[in-house]
């Protein structure tokens, strides 16, 4: 089976390492919604108006999204991560779009990853919760994949995959 670029791809994981997980992934949150607010702002010209009111709205869904996966590691008795993965930046918008899809693909492989481990340890309303963060992360994939004009890489495949764009 071909590597994904997943940063684990355990599937049977205790709790205690589940949290670590989850804190990885709040940090992801973390640099997201840095990355959207930057780059919203910073991203000007007719081209860019929509995807930058996009990620406006990206930014407060990620708030919401690390909200609920400190909720889940509180849950397992564990503290918040309270550091961001490094936020990338550019000059050139395009690079900074290619950023963000690249961390939204990272995102997803993870939380997919990360239903699995709920499942696997009977947490079924945790998996249910990241589901919800992984119905967003997605719209958030194809939001900027557009932007840049590319197809929706299918990151379930591997990273060079891409799913054609429908019309």
């Amino acid at each position: 089976m071909p590597d994904t670029g997943s940063a684990t791809t355990e599937i049977e994981v205790s709790r205690d390492r589940l949290a670590e997980l989850l804190n990885e992934d709040l940090s992801r949150e973390y640099q997201a919604i840095i990355a959207y607010v930057v780059y919203s702002q910073v991203l000007s010209g007719a081209e860019y108006m929509d995807i930058a009111s996009q990620l406006q709205i990206h930014a407060k869904q990620e708030l919401d999204h690390a909200l609920t996966i400190s909720r889940q590691i509180d849950y397992l008795g564990k503290m918040p991560a309270v550091t961001p993965k490094p936020v990338r930046t550019s000059e050139d918008p395009k690079e900074m779009l290619r950023f963000d899809l690249e961390n939204e693909n990272e995102t997803i492989r993870n939380y997919r990853d990360r239903i699995r481990q709920c499942e696997a340890l009977g947490e079924y309303a945790m998996a249910e919760q990241i589901r919800q963060i992984l119905v967003q992360e997605q719209d958030h994939q194809i939001d900027l994949a557009t932007a840049l004009g590319e197809d929706v890489p299918d990151v379930s495949a591997g990273p060079q995959t891409r799913l054609r764009k429908a019309g």
